[in-house]
C-alpha cells in the first residue's frame, strides 16, 4: 500500500494492484478535451510502466470523473475486473462522496436540500436549472450544510444525490451561491490558477476484490483561504 506518494507530479493517496486513489489537481482533466493536454489516466499509465518497469500497454480504468477546474478524490482502476466493478457500484449509488464548496453568498438557510432540472448546453458547456422539468432536463437533487465562514466566504459541505453535468456549480449558483472562482457560473473574479473552489473531500466505495469498506480524505489545495477553512474545521 502507498500513502501520499507524489511521482510525475501525481499526488497518489492509496494504491495497490487492484485500484489508485490520486489527488486530483485543478489542472488535471479526467478526460481528453479540445487542447489535447495529457490527461490524468495517461499520467497514472506512465507512473505505473516507470514505477513497475511494464513493458507493452498499462491498464488505468477511468470510473468517476471530475471537471477539469475541479480538485480532488478519484479512484482509478488498475484491473478490468476492477473496473467492472467499481462502475457497478457508482451506477448503483453505492458509493459515498463528500465535496466542500467556498461559495461567495451565504445561502438563506445553514442546511437545506434542492431539487432542480438541469439541461446541459453543449455548445456552451454549461447547465442551466429550472424548479420545474422542461424537454430534455434531468432531476438533479443534492444536499448542502454551511460548515464554516470567513469575512467574505462560506464553506459549504456537499453531497449528490444524483450526479449530472456541472450540478453542484449550476445549482448553487441558481441559489445566488456561486462558487468562488467559478466565473462561468458568475463568480465576480476567477482564482489566479484557474480554479474553482470545489473539492472532492471524502470518498468511500466497497474496494472490488476484498470487499472492504474504503474511506480516503484528500486534502485541500494548498492556498491561503483553503487553508484558513481547514484549520477552522480542525478546531
Amino acid at each position: 500500500m502507498i500513502k501520499k506518494e507524489s511521482i510525475l507530479n501525481l499526488d497518489i493517496i492509496f494504491e495497490d494492484n487492484h485500484v489508485l486513489v490520486v489527488n486530483k489537481k485543478a489542472s488535471d482533466i479526467v478526460q481528453g478535451d479540445k487542447t489535447g493536454d495529457e490527461t490524468l489516466p495517461d499520467k497514472i499509465k506512465s507512473y505505473l510502466k516507470e514505477k513497475y518497469q511494464k513493458p507493452g500497454n498499462v491498464f488505468c480504468g477511468v470510473v468517476h470523473r471530475l471537471d477539469r477546474p475541479t480538485s480532488g478524490a478519484v479512484v482509478f482502476a488498475r484491473t478490468s475486473k476492477a473496473l467492472e466493478r467499481l462502475n457497478k457500484q457508482f451506477r448503483e449509488k453505492e458509493t459515498n462522496k463528500i465535496y466542500w464548496a467556498i461559495v461567495e453568498n451565504k445561502p438563506d438557510k445553514s442546511e437545506g436540500t434542492l431539487v432542480h432540472f438541469l439541461k446541459k448546453n453543449e455548445k456552451q458547456n454549461k447547465s442551466y436549472a429550472s424548479l420545474s422539468e422542461t424537454p430534455g432536463s434531468k432531476k438533479a437533487i443534492l444536499h448542502y450544510q454551511v460548515i464554516s465562514s470567513s469575512d467574505r466566504y462560506w464553506l459549504l459541505e456537499v453531497t449528490l444525490e444524483t450526479g449530472r453535468h456541472h450540478q453542484i456549480r449550476c445549482q448553487m449558483a441558481t441559489i445566488g451561491c456561486v462558487i468562488k472562482g467559478d466565473v462561468k457560473y458568475g463568480a465576480k473574479r476567477p482564482n489566479e490558477d484557474g480554479s474553482i473552489c470545489l473539492h472532492a473531500r471524502s470518498l468511500e466505495f466497497i474496494h472490488p476484490t476484498t470487499k472492504e469498506t474504503m474511506k480516503f480524505l484528500a486534502d485541500v489545495p494548498e492556498d491561503r483561504l483553503w487553508n484558513y477553512f481547514l484549520e477552522a474545521d480542525r478546531s
